[in-house]
């Protein structure tokens, strides 16, 4: 699977010259996936009654319209509004105009998330050209349990807006996300500073089965673009058959 991932600055809640900025990046690449970051319209941010969108909404339009031109899923998390309520969504989209969404389940409430949105309560499994993708947020990289490979997921999605101060934790996790779940982690983070004087480095990172760094980027914008290997990550498995030993275990919300 060619997979590209999107580290960008954030325009401080401008989704529309956001959407110009992205486009710009993606017009021209040829890849099957491509990642941005969490609500990477907006920028993290907990004014979400000014900012948030429907399913319908010009966002997820700019998604479709772009996906079906390039001829690549593109994913990431979005303010939504939907029942009168918030989410920090992660929305995929296929070329055909398919579309999935998983709610973020571990809202940051050291920033007040918890306060401004509403969790999500399941996990999604995408499956697209053969692989099985398992989408999450940010936070969600600190809960284990939740992320938990019990479904035989090939690549576990982080998009995220991690701050600096913190980024040794984000580069620990991803790490121990991959060895633990014997898959491939993607973690897409931002670059630059938010209008709460937040600052981030980026670190964006591909990870494969073994715990091994594939690719990072620090500090700076780009646009990366790889394959990844399924007979590789099968391979591994086989070899070393780690998952079967997993232990059974039930999430009670």
């Amino acid at each position: 699977m060619i997979i590209t991932t999107i580290q960008s600055d954030i325009i401080w809640e401008n989704i529309s010259e956001n959407l110009k900025n992205y486009e710009s990046k993606i017009e021209n690449l040829n890849s099957d996936v491509i990642v941005l970051p969490e609500m990477f319209s907006t920028g993290f941010t907990m004014n979400p009654e000014s900012l948030a969108e429907e399913m319908t909404g010009p966002t997820v339009n700019w998604m479709k319209e772009n996906s079906k031109k390039i001829n690549s899923a593109i994913c990431g998390s979005v303010i939504i509004k939907e029942d009168n309520k918030y989410y920090n969504r992660f929305i995929w989209v296929n070329p055909d105009g398919t579309l999935y969404h998983y709610d973020k389940r571990h809202l940051f409430s050291y920033a007040g998330e918890d306060k401004n949105y509403t969790a999500g309560d399941s996990k999604i499994i995408i499956e697209y050209k053969g692989w099985k993708i398992c989408p999450l947020i940010c936070y969600d990289l600190r809960f284990p349990v939740w992320s938990r490979n019990t479904e035989d997921y090939d690549i576990l999605i982080y998009v995220a807006n991690w701050p600096v101060k913190r980024k040794h934790a984000w580069k620990t996790l991803l790490l121990s996300r991959a060895i633990e779940n014997q898959c491939y982690v993607v973690g897409v983070n931002r670059v630059g500073f938010d209008n709460n004087s937040n600052f981030y480095s980026g670190d964006t990172s591909i990870v494969n089965a073994l715990g091994e760094l594939l690719y990072i980027r620090s500090h700076s914008e780009d646009v990366f673009t790889t394959t990844l290997d399924k007979e590789e990550l099968n391979k591994i498995r086989k070899n070393l058959p780690f998952l079967d030993d997993r232990d059974n275990f039930e999430i009670i919300s």
